[in-house]
C-alpha cells in the first residue's frame, strides 16, 4: 500500500472522492513510493518464481518513477530478471528509432538500464502497415491473456482525461485498437514534433478493458495543470468523456499526486467542507473570495445567511459577523493593488505590498524564455523603468528549440544576401549556410538540431529579447543572457539542474544585488524549463542568503502565458491602462519567432499576445466583480519569504 507522510486523510475527510487518493508534498517523493510499491511486487514475485506482469506508461509522468526504479536496480540489486512488461500505447506511424517514439523513450530511461530480458519487454510498434494492426493488437492482448492479466498497471492522465490514448468518448469495453488523436492531445505534444503539422494523428493503444482488468492500477499525476481533470476524474461522475473516471469502478486503483495535482480536490481546496478546521488569515481570505465567486457578489454584499448556507457557519460563529469579515477581507485585497511595483517614494508603505525605500531600487527580472519577461510581467517591467529604477533583465535560456527550421533558415539567407549586396566575403558565412541548408532539408525526425542551427535558433531568440529590452528603455548593460547549462541540450529532453546553473544564477545576483527579483512561478509549463529556471534562482537565494545585501532583497513570483495566480494568491496587483495594454503589446510582437505558427503553443489556440491580454484582463475582472476599482487589466504577483 502506498502511504504518504503529509497525506493522513481518514476515509470521512475523502467522502468527497470515489477513488482513492494520496497526496505527497513532491512528484519525486511520489515517484520514489511508486517504485517502491513495484520493487516489492517484482521481489514477492520472485519468492514465488513467478513472473510480474508490468503495464508501464510514458509522458512526463513516470520518468521519476523509472530513474527510481533503474536506481533501484544499480544500487539495491533489484533484478528484473522476471519482468515481463507491455506499454500502453505508441504513435502511428512511428519508426522506433525516432526521437519522439515511445520505444526509444522506454529503452533510454528504463529498459537498457536494467536486467530486463529483451524478449520480455513489448511495445506496441508504429512502424505496421494498417492492414496488419487489427491482428497485432489482438496478439498483443491474446499475449497478456495468457500470462494471466497485468499484475500492476501504471498510468498518467490527459489534460482531457485520457489514459493510455483511450480518448474521450472511449468505451470500457474497448479493445486494443488504432484510434484518431483527438485535438486536445495533438496539441499538447505539438511541441516535441516542431508543430502541429508535424504531429501524429494516430496512435495505437491499450483498451480501456485490459486496464480495467489489471489487478492493480497506479494513476500519478503532477502539477497545477492536471488539477482540474483530476478533481473531475475523482470526484465527477463516471463518463466516457474522461475516460479516467471509469477507474472509479476498479477494486483496486490509486491515485497518486503531488500537491498541486490535488489542489482542486474539495478536501484540499475547501477543507471547511470536509472537516472543521483552525481558520487562518490564508483560509479566511480563500473562503470568503471563493464564496463571493460562486455567488456573484461583490464582498461587501455577503450576508451571514451566505456564510450559513455554504458550509462556513464555524468562521461565522469564530469571526463574525458577515460585516466585520467582508471589511477585513476588502481591505486586504484593497491593499494589493499598487501602480508602485517598485515602492511608492515618500508614502506611508504600512499597507503597501512593497517598501517604499529605497525610493530608487535595482530590480533583476529573470525570464526563463526570452519572452516570458514582457509575456509575464510587461506592465510591471516598463512601469519599474519609467519609474526610475535601475532595472536588469536576465534571460536564463537561449530558448533556440523554439524556433521553427523555416525561421532559421530565413534569417541564414538573409546574412549571406546582406553579404553579397555590401561586397563583404565571408567563406565562414557561406559555408554555416549551406551545412545548414543541407542539415534542415535533410532532416530526419530522429535527429535533434547540428550546433550551427542552435546556434542560429538562439542568436534569433537573442535579437528578439534585446529588441524588447531596448524597447522598454533598457540599456544593453543591463542586459543579461544566461545560457543556462541545463537547457543546452538541443532536444525537448533537458538535463537536470546542475552546479553550473544555481552558480552562474548566483555571480548575476550578487554582480547585481538587488532589492527585488522578479522570477517565473508558472510551474504548468508543459516542459518544465520554468521549474528548473525557478529552482535555479532559489538554491542560488538560499545560498546567498548570509550576505548582507541579501537582507534588503525581496523575491517577487510572476506567472506566465499558462495560467495565473488565484485571486486569494495575490499579493501585489499592478493595475494597467489601456494605453499600458497596447504597448504591453508592442513588447511581445517584437518576438516574430513566436507569433505565428509557434512550436511550443501548448493546449490554447491563441497566441501568447492574446492570452497575456486576455488573462491581465480576467484579473481585472475578478477584482471588478469583487467589489474593487474596474481597471483594464492587471499583473498579479506572489511573494516568496526565503
Amino acid at each position: 500500500m502506498i502511504k504518504s507522510i503529509i497525506d493522513k486523510a481518514t476515509g470521512f475527510e475523502k467522502r468527497f472522492e470515489n477513488i482513492n487518493t494520496v497526496v505527497f508534498e513532491n512528484s519525486s517523493e511520489a515517484s520514489k513510493a511508486v517504485a517502491k510499491e513495484i520493487a516489492s511486487l517484482i521481489q514477492s514475485k520472485q519468492k514465488e518464481n513467478k513472473p510480474c506482469i508490468l503495464g508501464l506508461a510514458t509522458g512526463s509522468s513516470p520518468k521519476g518513477l523509472y530513474a527510481e526504479l533503474v536506481r533501484l536496480h544499480k544500487e539495491e540489486g533489484l533484478s528484473f530478471k522476471n519482468v515481463i512488461t507491455f506499454n500502453l500505447d505508441e504513435y502511428y506511424p512511428m519508426e522506433p528509432d525516432s526521437i519522439n517514439s515511445y520505444v526509444r523513450f522506454m529503452k533510454e530511461l528504463l529498459l537498457d538500464q536494467v536486467d530486463i530480458l529483451p524478449e520480455n519487454y513489448h511495445i506496441p510498434d508504429g512502424t505496421l502497415s494498417k492492414e496488419e494492426i487489427a491482428d497485432y493488437c489482438h496478439n498483443y492482448e491474446a499475449k497478456i491473456e495468457a500470462l494471466g492479466g497485468i499484475d500492476l498497471q501504471i498510468l498518467g492522465i490527459g489534460g482531457n482525461g485520457h489514459i493510455g490514448f483511450n480518448e474521450s468518448g472511449s468505451l470500457q469495453n474497448s479493445k486494443t485498437r488504432l484510434v484518431a488523436l483527438d485535438h486536445i492531445t495533438r496539441v499538447a505534444a505539438s511541441g516535441d514534433f516542431s508543430g502541429l503539422s508535424n504531429t501524429p494523428r494516430t496512435a495505437i493503444t491499450l483498451g480501456v478493458k485490459k486496464i480495467m482488468e489489471a489487478k492493480q492500477v497506479i494513476l500519478m499525476a503532477w502539477g497545477e495543470g492536471k488539477s482540474n481533470i483530476i478533481k473531475k476524474s475523482v470526484e465527477g461522475e463516471v463518463t466516457n468523456q474522461i475516460p479516467a473516471s471509469f477507474l472509479q469502478e476498479h477494486n483496486n486503483a490509486v491515485f497518486v499526486l503531488d500537491k498541486e495535482a490535488s489542489s482542486k480536490l474539495t478536501r484540499i481546496n475547501r477543507p471547511w467542507l470536509v472537516e472543521k478546521i483552525v481558520w487562518t488569515d490564508k483560509l479566511i481570505r480563500k473562503a470568503v473570495l471563493g464564496l463571493a465567486l460562486d455567488l456573484k457578489k461583490p464582498i461587501l454584499m455577503l450576508t451571514d445567511a451566505d456564510y450559513i448556507e455554504n458550509g462556513m457557519s464555524d468562521l461565522l460563529a469564530d469571526s463574525g459577523p458577515a460585516y466585520d469579515i467582508n471589511i477585513k477581507i476588502f481591505n486586504k485585497l484593497q491593499n494589493t493593488i499598487t501602480g508602485w511595483p517598485g515602492g511608492k517614494p515618500n508614502a506611508d508603505d504600512t499597507n503597501r505590498p512593497e517598501r517604499a525605500e529605497p525610493a530608487k531600487k535595482r530590480v533583476l527580472i529573470f525570464s526563463p524564455h526570452p519572452d516570458d519577461d514582457i509575456i509575464s510581467m510587461g506592465g510591471t517591467f516598463m512601469r519599474l523603468q519609467e519609474q526610475g529604477h535601475e532595472v536588469h533583465v536576465a534571460y536564463q535560456t537561449s530558448g533556440n528549440i523554439a524556433v521553427a527550421d523555416d525561421e532559421a533558415l530565413r534569417f541564414a539567407s538573409f546574412v549571406i544576401d546582406y553579404n553579397e549586396k555590401f561586397g563583404i566575403k565571408s567563406e565562414e558565412a557561406d559555408s554555416i549556410y549551406k551545412k545548414a541548408q543541407t542539415f534542415l532539408k535533410n532532416k530526419k525526425a530522429s535527429e535533434i538540431d547540428i550546433p550551427e542551427v542552435r546556434y542560429l535558433k538562439g542568436l534569433i531568440r537573442k535579437g528578439e529579447a534585446r529588441s524588447t529590452s531596448h524597447f522598454v528603455g533598457l540599456p544593453d548593460e543591463q542586459i543579461h543572457f544566461m545560457e543556462l547549462p541545463f537547457y543546452e541540450t538541443g532536444t525537448i529532453k533537458k538535463k537536470p539542474l546542475g552546479k553550473d546553473d544555481i552558480q552562474l544564477t548566483m555571480d548575476l545576483i550578487e554582480k547585481i544585488k538587488p532589492h527585488q527579483i522578479y522570477a517565473a512561478g508558472d510551474l504548468a509549463d508543459p516542459h518544465g524549463t520554468h521549474k528548473v529556471c525557478l529552482d535555479a534562482i532559489f538554491e542560488a537565494v538560499k545560498a546567498l542568503k548570509p550576505k548582507l545585501f541579501m537582507n534588503d532583497c525581496w523575491v517577487w513570483l510572476y506567472r506566465g502565458a499558462w495560467q495565473e495566480w488565484g485571486i486569494d494568491e495575490v499579493e501585489m496587483a499592478v493595475p494597467m491602462s489601456p494605453d499600458q495594454v497596447l504597448a504591453k503589446r508592442h513588447g511581445i510582437f517584437k518576438h516574430q519567432s513566436q507569433k505565428d505558427g509557434v512550436v511550443f503553443q501548448g493546449t490554447d489556440a491563441r497566441e501568447f499576445w492574446q492570452r497575456a491580454e486576455d488573462r491581465n484582463s480576467e484579473t481585472a475582472q475578478l477584482y471588478n466583480q469583487l467589489g474593487l476599482a474596474h481597471y483594464a487589466a492587471m499583473e498579479a504577483f506572489v511573494r516568496w519569504e526565503f
